[in-house]
Formats: structure tokens, C-alpha cells, sequence
């Protein structure tokens, strides 16, 4: 499925029903009264979080919304029927904002929570509610209200409890697919990953976290290098990084600054969260003394470290439980 994170639509609710301008007419009743009914109300659009979804995708083949109009008032009492609601689901983690003024109108984080982007218009009264002793036998009755119509843009901000970023082909989405059901493409060159990939990690029979594999960053990814820009927004709800690096990094603590450099460019938030360093492809590294070395250079600049592969397993089950308890403290 084509990754989708940025949708601008043009919503336009549904208009009232006109009121209906009508009087009495039976037999043996000559002078009736008005019984003009009113116009019913013009359907909203609303935005909706499902938890199904993962993308901005299905918005994206439409650029126009429209909720259907309320229908004219009758004659004898008749009120015209309320227009549909047009209900438009979206991903969970989905920020709506005004095209215009780039006002945000709402944050939709939870799975079912609702949002009226644009509100439908009122019916008119018909005329039976103009009656009076001066007027008995009103001749107007009130247009339907038009229904409220914006340009909005949303953006998507994937809700994920644990953040994994490193360098290209560091092994992020192999990780990801070692520690949870995710699938996500996996080769050996950089940028193999061109979208965000989500994974629910179980652990301690019905506990779980939801995991997110970043595509990858270089240097200048804040400022647009690469792709990393393009999906650095996908981090911010996350409560702890995991920073992976190849252990066969000649400098392993310049990358990770490299790495710190560009998310503290992107948001400083961000670093001052929970952070890993998991020096990753332990079964790649050319022997113990190296690695001891590389692991002893990140502590010394108080770096959390683990060591860990993807194919053998090394270290997964220790990162987990890292994790675990991290998020049990309210990280």
C-alpha cells in the first residue's frame, strides 16, 4: 500500500431545505390555515479516527467532499428530511488544519474520535411559523442556511510508543521485522525503506508496545537531505528512540552525534526522551576487542547501549525488556 501522509481537500457540508410556503386545503374548509413545513438540515462532514487505517491514501484519489442537502419543507406539516452526514474515516494520529489561516482544528489521536469539519446549514422555516393576528395567512417562509465549506489540509503524525532511526541499511527494518509481525522490505542498499513502518511488539503474555521503523537519516536530513525531512514528523508522539548503529562503524560515537545532531535540528524535544544505542549486526563485527572498545567509547559519553542482531537473535530479548521497562516508568 503507497504510503500517505499528506492530503488537502476541499469539504463542502450540505445546505438546508428551503421552508414551504403552504396552506389547508379540505373540503369544507375554505380558509385554512398555513401548513407549510420546514426544510430539513444539511448533513456535515466529519472526520473520524480509524484504527484500521494507516495512510492519507483513500483521501487522496478525490480532491472535493460534499454532504448531502437537506430536502425542502411540504405542504401539510411536512419537514423535509435531514441531508446524510458524509463520514470521511482517517488514520489515528491525523492533524487537521485550516488551508486559509494554517489554523489547526484538531488533533484526532484516539481510535473513534470525531471531528465536524464543516457543519451543515439549518432548514428554513415554513411558512406556518409566521402566523400571527396581524398576518394570518403568512406568504414567506425561510431559505435553508448554506452549508459551511473550507479547504482543509491534514497531515499525518503515526502514533508509535518506541521511535527506531539510524543511517540507511543500519538494519532498522530488519529489527522491526524481527520484533513484531511488520513486513516491511528489507535489502542490502540504502533507502530501502521509503515509508514509515508500524509493528506491535508482544512481550509478557498480553503486553505490548507499538513500534516504528524511521526510513533512513543522513547528514542535512533536517534541512532535506535524503528522505529523512520527509517523515522526521512521525517521531515526535514517540516516548523512546532507539538509535541504531553499525557496530562495524569506524566511529560509532560521531555517528550517533550525527544522528542527534539532526533530530535535535528537526525538534530539541526529541532529545531529551529516553534513548538507546543499539549497535546492530553484532554477527558482522570483526571480534570481541574492537567491539568492547566501541561499547566502552559511547559509555564514556553516557551513552545506554546494547548489542544486537537481527539474524541471530543476540540482544533482542534484553532490548525489549529496555523497552518494557522504560515505558512502564512513565517514559
Amino acid at each position: 500500500m503507497k504510503f500517505i501522509d499528506e492530503v488537502s481537500i476541499r469539504v463542502k457540508a450540505g445546505d438546508g431545505g428551503n421552508g414551504c410556503v403552504s396552506f389547508r386545503r379540505e373540503k369544507y374548509v375554505p380558509r385554512g390555515g398555513p401548513d407549510g413545513g420546514d426544510g430539513g438540515k444539511g448533513g456535515d462532514i466529519i472526520l473520524v479516527a480509524d484504527q484500521n487505517l494507516r495512510t492519507l491514501l483513500d483521501l487522496s484519489y478525490k480532491r472535493n467532499y460534499k454532504a448531502k442537502n437537506g430536502q425542502h419543507g411540504q405542504g401539510a406539516q411536512k419537514n423535509g428530511k435531514n441531508g446524510t452526514d458524509l463520514v470521511l474515516p482517517v488514520p489515528p494520529g491525523s492533524m487537521v488544519y485550516d488551508a486559509a489561516s494554517n489554523q489547526m482544528l484538531a488533533d484526532l489521536v484516539k481510535p473513534g474520535e470525531k471531528f465536524i469539519v464543516a457543519r451543515g446549514g439549518k432548514g428554513g422555516r415554513g411558512n406556518s411559523h409566521f402566523k400571527s393576528a396581524t398576518n394570518q395567512a403568512p406568504r414567506s417562509a425561510e431559505e435553508g442556511g448554506r452549508g459551511e465549506e473550507r479547504e482543509i489540509r491534514i497531515e499525518l503524525k503515526l502514533i508509535s510508543e518506541v521511535g527506531i532511526v539510524g543511517f540507511p541499511n543500519s538494519g532498522k527494518s530488519t529489527l522491526i521485522s524481527r520484533l513484531s509481525a511488520a513486513r516491511p522490505k528489507i535489502a542490502d542498499y540504502p533507502f530501502t525503506t521509503l515509508a514509515p513502518n508500524l509493528g506491535v511488539v508482544k512481550f509478557g503474555g498480553h503486553r505490548s508496545f507499538v513500534i516504528a521503523d524511521m526510513p533512513g537519516l543522513i547528514k542535512g536530513a533536517s534541512r532535506g537531505a535524503g528522505l529523512g525531512i520527509q517523515f522526521l514528523r512521525h517521531i515526535e508522539r514517540t516516548r523512546i528512540l532507539v538509535q541504531l548503529v553499525e557496530c562495524t562503524s569506524e566511529d560509532p560515537v560521531g555517528d550517533v552525534k550525527t544522528l542527534e545532531a539532526e533530530l535535535g535540528a528537526y525538534d530539541p524535544a526529541l532529545l531529551k526522551r529516553p534513548r538507546l544505542i543499539a549497535l546492530s549486526k553484532s554477527d558482522l563485527c570483526p571480534g570481541k576487542s574492537q567491539l568492547a572498545r566501541k561499547i566502552r567509547a559511547l559509555q564514556k559519553k553516557n551513552y545506554q547501549v546494547a548489542v544486537i542482531s537481527s539474524i541471530t537473535g543476540q540482544g533482542l530479548n534484553e532490548l525489549v525488556q529496555w523497552i518494557a521497562d522504560k515505558l512502564e516508568l512513565g517514559a
